[in-house]
């Protein structure tokens, strides 16, 4: 019966485990996506800019 219950236990912490591991890895891919887009727009705002100076 202890056996059932520790087996039960640990297949509860093994899942709570993997779904964090699952949302960790999901914010990691937000904030660098997050990031690469930022920087692709900082950059054509600066390439504007200079376009625009130049006229």
């Amino acid at each position: 019966m202890e056996s059932l219950d520790t087996k039960t236990i640990m297949s509860v912490l093994a899942t709570m485990a993997l779904g964090l591991m699952v949302l960790v890895t999901g914010g990691i891919v937000y904030l660098t996506s997050v990031e690469w887009r930022d920087r692709r727009r900082k950059a054509r705002e600066k390439r504007q800019q200079r376009q625009t100076g130049k006229s």
